[in-house]
Order: structure tokens, then C-alpha cells, then sequence
């Protein structure tokens, strides 16, 4: 771009070299903006710099000049403060469902809303190689793809898979394609984030029942021309009363339960069941839980991570089920195979 064309830019590059350098900590004199825009092929004088500094602020820009005898300009106020992205980068690196080539990417976009000195504070905490992630690369724009068909009321169709270990194969672990390789079709109703893993809530048509899908274990989504269904079943339908009666979001029967808890696990309860929960005292050191929950080998595991501090009190069937989920464990233990 010649010199020419960039001078009926200055405004915008003057505003680029402030969100770029400048911050609370860090204002730029005049001497400096104007050395930055003649290093962008722009010649401007001081007096039009304060003329240039008012049309920014009448934009809505939150200039302020410092006092003193070397006075600066910086931007104060910001579309995002630092507390607040340092919680994107926060949340970007610890999300599973993001592949470490994306976690990059958008932490990389994430810093160009700050000035760079505050953006090298953000790379400061920056662990993305090493954390587990996803390995489907494609999850970023499935997810795009849900939520437009879901905003446009479609239904999606795709491949569904899980890893499956084969000591045949060099990498002894594998993709297995659900239903042989053929296509789920399903109403998407909503995205929901459980146990670090991005979930699809749906509506099968076929089956007659709210379904559950990872997705990053969805391939090759598709959004159909075919209206979305499944309208009753989401009529009364409450994300987060489902969430509470999941465990890891695996499927069961749901059951009304009551559960002995020590004391001190209340608040492992209200994290789990939610301050409403219905709850009355056993002894002076236990307290009972009474609430839906979907019975799922998971559920059990969950329960059995208390140890002696909980106990499944009903009902009598799934207490049977419970037991007999701690003996097979057991045997485990007893027999006397050994590495």
C-alpha cells in the first residue's frame, strides 16, 4: 500500500498503535505515535494528533493522558479486562474437547484483544502442549455445525464412533464405528458441558427417546433438510435437572434414591445435587439425601468414592445391585492373578 493510500488511514492506524502499545502501565508520548505511524509510511503533526485523539474518544474509545511533564496516552478502558482474559486463556487450555492446535490458535486471538505487554503476561500461563486433548480436529466446526441446526430447527445426521483396543493393529488402539459404520440421524435440542467433555442433547425419532452424544466421538455431521422433532419431549425438558441425575452422562433407569452422607460431604452433595436437594438429619453425624438420580454403574462408582462416609439406604433392589457391584470388585482383589 502506497504512502499516499495509507495517510487517509491514519485514524485507523493511530487507534491500531494504541490498542497495540498502550495500557494502564504503558503510555505512549507523542513523540512515540508519530514514530510508530511514519514506520507505517504516515507523516502527521502534533496538533493534528490531538484532533485525531478527540474524534477517537467521540467514537467511544476511553483515551486518557497521564500528567507530568512527559505525558503519555493510553487506552484505559478495554472491550475485555485483563482478570477477564486471562479466564478465556484459562478456560481455552483446560478444555479437553479442544485439540492443542486450536487451544493455540485461539489463545493466539485471545491475546490480540490485549496491548502486547499484557498479552505477554497471558503467554506466561500458557500450558497447552502436554494437557490431554481431544484428537478430533474437526470438533471446533461440528460444533458450529449443532448449533446452526439447531437455531434453524434441522436435523443433523452423522458418524458415531469409540475407541476400541486391537493388538492386531500398530497403534493398538483404534476408531470403532457405532451401528457398522451406518449414519445416526437425529433432532438436536442443546449443547451441554459435563465432566470436561462436550455433550449433544437430541431427540431420536427412531428409538422415541432423548439421546446423548460426545462430540468429539461425532464425524462427518451433516445438516438434513427434515424438520427437527421430539418438540414434546423438550417442552418441560430442564438441562440442568438432567445434568444432576447424570453421572459422567452415562444412560440407566432413573430411580428415586436415598443416600446416607457424613457431615462433612454436604457440600460434595449441593455440587452435585444443588442447594434445593431434599435433605434431613439421620444422627448428629450423618444426614440423609433423598433425589433422582440415573441408576449407571457410573452412579455406583461415584457413590463408592466415599468409602464408609456414604451409603446407598434405597431402594432395595438397587441396593441389591450395589452390592453385588462391591463383591465383583472384590474378586478382583482376591484371586491370585498377578501381573
Amino acid at each position: 500500500m502506497g504512502r499516499s493510500s495509507n495517510q487517509k488511514l491514519k485514524l485507523l492506524y493511530l487507534m491500531g498503535i494504541l490498542q497495540e502499545f498502550t495500557d494502564e502501565y504503558h503510555a505512549m508520548s507523542l513523540s512515540e505515535i508519530l514514530a510508530e505511524l511514519q514506520r507505517n509510511g504516515i507523516s502527521a503533526e502534533r496538533k493534528s494528533l490531538y484532533d485525531d485523539m478527540e474524534s477517537l474518544r467521540t467514537y467511544g474509545i476511553d483515551i486518557v493522558k497521564t500528567g507530568g511533564r512527559n505525558c503519555g496516552y493510553y487506552i484505559a478502558n478495554r472491550t475485555f479486562e485483563l482478570p477477564e482474559l486471562k479466564l478465556l486463556v484459562d478456560a481455552v487450555q483446560s478444555s479437553k474437547f479442544i485439540t492443542v492446535k486450536k487451544s493455540n490458535e485461539l489463545i493466539k486471538k485471545v491475546e490480540s484483544l490485549a496491548s502486547k505487554h499484557e498479552a505477554s503476561l497471558l503467554q506466561r500461563q500458557v500450558y497447552v502442549t502436554n494437557r490431554i486433548k481431544t484428537m478430533n480436529e474437526s470438533i471446533y466446526y461440528n460444533v458450529d455445525k449443532i448449533h446452526n441446526a439447531i437455531s434453524f430447527g434441522k436435523q443433523i445426521r452423522f458418524l458415531y464412533f469409540e475407541w476400541v483396543v486391537d493388538f492386531q493393529n500398530k497403534e493398538k488402539i483404534k476408531k470403532q464405528y457405532r451401528r457398522h459404520g451406518a449414519c445416526y440421524q437425529v433432532s438436536p435440542w442443546s449443547l451441554t458441558w459435563d465432566d470436561e467433555n462436550y455433550y449433544l442433547i437430541a431427540f431420536d425419532s427412531q428409538a422415541g427417546i432423548i439421546k446423548h452424544f460426545r462430540v468429539d466421538k461425532m464425524e462427518r455431521i451433516e445438516v438434513t433438510d427434515q424438520q427437527r422433532d421430539g418438540q414434546s419431549h423438550f417442552r418441560q425438558f430442564d438441562m440442568a435437572t438432567y445434568s444432576k441425575k447424570m453421572f459422567g452422562m452415562f444412560s440407566g433407569e432413573e430411580r428415586n434414591v436415598k443416600i446416607c452422607f457424613a457431615n462433612h460431604l454436604i457440600g460434595v452433595v449441593i455440587d452435585r445435587f444443588g442447594k434445593d436437594v431434599f435433605i434431613s438429619q439421620r444422627d448428629e453425624n450423618y444426614f440423609t439425601v433423598t433425589a433422582k438420580v440415573v441408576a449407571s454403574p457410573q452412579f455406583m462408582g461415584w457413590l463408592f468414592s466415599f468409602g464408609h462416609h456414604a451409603m446407598l439406604l434405597s431402594p432395595e433392589d438397587l441396593r441389591e445391585e450395589y452390592r453385588k457391584y462391591l463383591s465383583d470388585g472384590m474378586r478382583l482383589y482376591q484371586s491370585n492373578a498377578k501381573d
